[in-house]
């Protein structure tokens, strides 16, 4: 179950969301030339990774802009496209960059604290993606997403709420955390939960703000933006009678 895109535009442009992915992608291609040379790779990885055994105060954020390899920079950066369009919105350019890399910090100190021990160097922006799906779920829940579902040989595309998709990817997450040893190389699973528990708390105050439950009636559950309005506006208005 692998999301490819939504159907809830942003009022005005994403400016960091864009920003992110560029450098990003930058990032990623400035190292190609590493890829071939295991020591070399080694040794960068060494200074600028999340290593949870030694971890350096810098490689928490250093740590979010290094992916291991192509599907992993592009998995993450079609999330990220997704869902923090919508979330910029509510937050604000400034606003939304402090929690980006707020969560991405603190999903790195949730991956330490559950492998204190791991030497395997933890790269990508996975924890802070998580952390705004975290903060997309509890802002939009009922956003529509539409979601590619592989069973073996079948492909087919369909449409769902965005707690459907995200709730199932959070438990996937769980489930992966408590099946995996945390000291061994692989997913890092406990910032991807960590990060997403992080972004629903600090979102909370945004909901809050808006009006809590009030705020999903109003806008449906999802994001409030100017097609959304339009298309409302074009209902005609009626009188029913009693």
């Amino acid at each position: 179950m692998f999301p490819i895109c939504d159907h809830n535009p942003s009022g005005r442009t994403p400016y960091v969301t864009i920003a992110l992915i560029a450098a990003n992608a930058l990032i990623f291609l400035s190292c190609l030339g590493l890829m071939d040379n295991a020591r070399a790779l080694m040794a960068f990885y060494d200074r600028f990774a999340l290593i949870p055994a030694r971890p350096d105060p810098a490689s928490f954020v250093t740590s979010m802009f290094l992916h291991g390899d192509w599907w992993h920079l592009l998995g993450n950066m079609l999330f990220l496209w997704i869902f923090g369009d919508n979330l910029e919105d509510e937050m604000g350019h400034a606003g939304f960059a402090f929690f980006y890399l707020l969560c991405g910090v603190l999903a790195g100190v949730a991956q330490v604290a559950l492998s204190p021990g791991s030497t395997i160097p933890t790269v990508g922006a996975s924890g802070a993606i998580a952390g705004v799906m975290g903060g997309y779920l509890l802002l939009f829940p009922r956003a529509r997403i539409d979601v590619l579902i592989i069973i073996v040989i079948i492909f087919r595309i369909v449409t769902v709420p965005a707690w459907t998709m995200l709730a199932l990817w959070f438990a996937l997450q769980l489930i992966g955390a408590a099946a995996s040893d945390p000291n061994a190389g692989g997913v890092a699973y406990w910032a991807h939960a960590g990060g997403f528990v992080i972004g629903a708390l600090a979102t909370l105050p945004v909901w809050l703000r808006r009006g809590t439950f009030a705020f999903w009636e109003r806008t449906s559950g999802a994001p409030p933006h100017p097609a959304t309005q339009y298309r409302r506006s074009a209902i005609p208005k009626v009188r029913r009678k009693r």
